[in-house]
């Protein structure tokens, strides 16, 4: 399995703090963000290598950052410079396809948010699904649920539909973004682009495969940190205490 690391965004909310450096390698306590995902998904034991995917103006920082890990991890540029030529994470994770030539399964995650439990819980649960998955929460602040993707569920977990910052969200189920693709389904996201589905967030994918293939949401059984201003990194800063497991 493969694990897809989103990197490429710019981060602008956190000016001027990420102006030069990338969000993800931000410290929470004693970890950079990635670290503390990267550490968690690696006690599965199933990940062949991680792939970061940076665009090119924080590159050099990535590069440096691998040079203290012990897992095999890939970085990769985007050739993007700035946030108003950004790829998009869907371009994004088929440019990481096609570069490294990916014929496997997929882990995909964002590289800025941190989780109070294991995601070796949903890497399980989608093994015995055995079919592509997300995560899912309630969330109960409709403010929120403009800005996110937002997933209908039916029987057993199954995805009956999911919209991304829908003027008017279906259910209350909102979608951080981790996702696990089938190796059958990886190879249907160049189909997903050149068939119309959205390419900046990376829901927008989930949503238009979930009309081509099975795919089934987990509830999530613990809370997610998500790293998107000043205040929300300081209360991440003072709040998290790390994986409980």
């Amino acid at each position: 399995m493969i694990c897809l690391i989103l990197a490429a965004g710019y981060a602008t909310r956190l000016y001027p703090l990420t102006e030069n450096f990338p969000k993800p390698l931000l410290k929470v306590g004693e970890k950079t963000i990635l670290d503390w995902l990267i550490d968690d998904i690696d006690t599965a034991g199933v990940i062949d290598e991680y792939v970061v995917i940076s665009n090119h103006k924080y590159f050099c920082h990535f590069e440096e950052w691998i040079k203290t890990k012990p897992q095999k991890i890939t970085v990769i540029d985007d050739g993007t410079e700035s946030n108003e030529t950004r790829l998009g994470a869907v371009k994004d994770i088929q440019f990481a396809i096609d570069k490294l030539h990916i014929n496997d399964e997929v882990l995909v995650i964002a590289g800025d948010n941190v989780l109070d439990f294991s995601l070796t819980k949903f890497i399980a649960y989608a093994k015995e699904k055995k079919t592509s998955c997300i995560l899912r929460y309630f969330e109960p602040d409709r403010k929120r649920l403009l800005k996110s993707g937002v997933v209908t569920v039916g029987e057993e977990d199954r995805v009956i539909s999911m919209t991304e910052k829908s003027p008017n969200p279906a259910t209350n189920w909102c979608c951080p973004p981790f996702y696990y693709y089938t190796k059958e389904d990886a190879k249907l996201v160049e189909q997903g682009i050149k068939e119309g589905c959205g390419t900046d967030a990376p829901g927008s994918y989930i949503a238009w495969l979930c009309e081509k293939s099975v795919v089934h949401a987990m509830e999530m059984p613990g809370k997610r940190y998500d790293i998107g201003n000043f205040e929300s990194y300081e209360k991440v800063k003072s709040d998290y205490i790390g994986i409980i497991r």
